[in-house]
């Protein structure tokens, strides 16, 4: 367990809670308050071996459930809020999150959800075989008892805002792309960032396109980053990996990373017609149809760049009239 946490100054925990992916863990931090208890941020994914972890946690610490005073999700995404509903049972803490991020949680995992049937059809759409389609919506609807139960008490706070936590009152920003309505915690005074997944080090954060989603993820993306890079980071708190000083490096790492991004999907593209699906594979490899979850996060991305390519005038949707699960949308260059 010991490995598991570090203690950082001002009695700050990084809790390193561990993930079935490739990642092996999402960062929770818990901020001391005083007296009063903790709070704690982006508490991780449902599953018993984290239901586990944070039971001996709490023994090992010697900290009483009540402790806990308010639960802080930087974003939507499973591995940031599948706990805390599950949290707050234990503790009675709020729950606090984005007026964005909490409609995407009612449109994702709500009851009578129907995104897993849209995205499904949409990934087929763009060219995913259909006998990887059964395999896709299962895996996508598998996500709603991760994700369970639903805190039944949620606050709101929004970019432009104040938030107190850990004795601080932290201006409050918005990142997009990653995930619609992100937040992030900043203190002008000692230039500590709380990012969430937004500017993260050694990897890219995904950029996924979705139905009725942002029309242009990537588009947000690189905009959100252009906006925070005006920030005086001395060191940011992420969600993965550990916390880090080269903000700035970062940032600019990240908006070259997408640039050459697309210039090798066009490259890739050349002189054919390809579906999202077939671009995907020639950037990732053939290897992502046994690995689901994998599958999904690259496609995602790729539809991302390919819209954001499409506004830039690098190449040209072409859409075909075709059965129900059949390829749709093709891509070529200009």
């Amino acid at each position: 367990m010991n490995d598991r946490i570090t203690e950082w100054d001002g009695g700050w925990l990084q809790v390193k809670v561990p993930l079935p992916y490739s990642l092996k863990w999402v960062n929770a931090y818990l901020l001391p308050e005083g007296e009063a208890g903790w709070t704690v941020i982006d508490p991780g994914l449902r599953l018993e071996e984290t239901e586990a972890f944070w039971e001996e946690l709490m023994r090992s610490r010697n900290l009483a459930w009540t402790s806990i005073t308010s639960i802080v999700v930087t974003h939507h995404h499973p591995d940031h809020y599948g706990m805390a509903g599950w949290f707050q049972e234990r503790t009675g803490a709020p729950v606090w999150m984005s007026p964005v991020a909490l409609r995407n949680v009612r449109r994702l995992w709500g009851e009578g959800e129907t995104f897993s049937d849209e995205l499904t059809a949409a990934l087929l759409r763009h060219g995913l075989p259909a006998e990887l389609g059964e395999a896709m919506h299962g895996h996508l609807a598998g996500f709603r008892e991760k994700v369970s139960p639903h805190p039944r008490e949620v606050r709101l706070v929004s970019p432009g805002e104040t938030f107190v936590m850990g004795g601080i009152e932290w201006e409050v920003h918005g990142g997009e792309g990653h995930a619609p309505g992100h937040l992030l915690f900043y203190d002008r005074m000692s230039r500590r960032l709380l990012g969430g997944d937004q500017v993260l080090p050694d990897i890219s954060p995904n950029i996924g396109w979705m139905p009725g989603g942002d029309p242009d993820p990537l588009l947000s993306f690189l905009d959100s980053l252009r906006r925070l890079r005006s920030l005086e980071v001395g060191i940011l708190f992420p969600g993965h990996r550990n916390p880090y000083s080269r903000y700035r490096e970062r940032i600019d790492e990240l908006l070259d990373h997408h640039v050459r991004r697309m210039n090798k999907m066009a490259e890739l593209i050349g002189d054919g017609e390809l579906t999202a699906f077939e671009v995907c594979e020639l950037l990732f490899g053939a290897k992502l149809r046994s690995n689901t979850h994998n599958l999904r996060f690259a496609l995602a991305e790729t539809i991302a760049h390919l819209v954001r390519m499409e506004a830039e005038g690098m190449i040209v949707r072409i859409v075909h009239e075709g059965a129900p699960g059949e390829a749709a949308e093709r891509w070529r260059r200009q």
